[in-house]
């Protein structure tokens, strides 16, 4: 899937020898992003396969460092409003640092679930679904992974302490949205 969308949309995760930072995302996963990436020799910046081959919590972060310093960042995002806002709930925040300053060139693929009708929706979207979902999936112990709905917690582990709005492109950032027409990621 993911290499016809690059085809459709002329878009290429940067020349050979680019540094590519993947962003935690489910939606890239779900597409195969990831191992068509790797099977084509890209140097992928992937925290999540760090920390499963037994990385130190210290090479974890420098990997999400190199998201910011990377030739091209792909990633999802959590709700994308038919106003053009893209909005992000993010834990440690580097995905949502990348998505905004540092990268050569951004990249942000969702699927049709993630689209909501304005910001105030997306907003509603980021913290009582994707939120949650992530949390079942990082088991962190706040009230969300265990009740699936947003309670404010103030708990040290909490996922959703930054909140993103994206309004428009990032001045010198070139980016791009894809949106893809199935339902991909929560």
């Amino acid at each position: 899937m993911y290499s016809s969308i690059l085809r459709r949309r002329r878009l290429s995760p940067g020349p050979e020898g680019s540094s590519v930072g993947l962003g935690g995302s489910m939606t890239l996963r779900e597409m195969g992003l990831v191992d068509a990436l790797e099977a084509r020799g890209v140097d992928v910046a992937n925290h999540w396969k760090a920390g499963r081959e037994g990385a130190s919590p210290e090479e974890v972060i420098e990997i999400r460092r190199a998201h910011v310093n990377s030739d091209v960042f792909i990633t999802g995002t959590n709700a994308v409003t038919e106003t053009g806002e893209l909005v992000n709930i993010d834990g440690t925040g580097q995905r949502v640092a990348a998505m905004i300053f540092g990268p050569k060139k951004v990249i942000v693929v969702a699927g049709v679930n993630k689209i909501t009708g304005d910001l105030e929706e997306g907003l509603w979207r980021a913290s009582n679904i994707a939120a949650p979902m992530n949390a079942r999936r990082l088991h962190p112990k706040i009230p969300c992974s265990e009740t699936g709905e947003c309670s404010d917690c103030v708990a040290p582990e909490r996922i959703c302490g930054i909140t993103t709005i994206i309004r428009r492109r990032p001045r010198r950032t070139p980016f791009t949205v894809v949106l893809v027409g199935e339902k991909l990621g929560y």
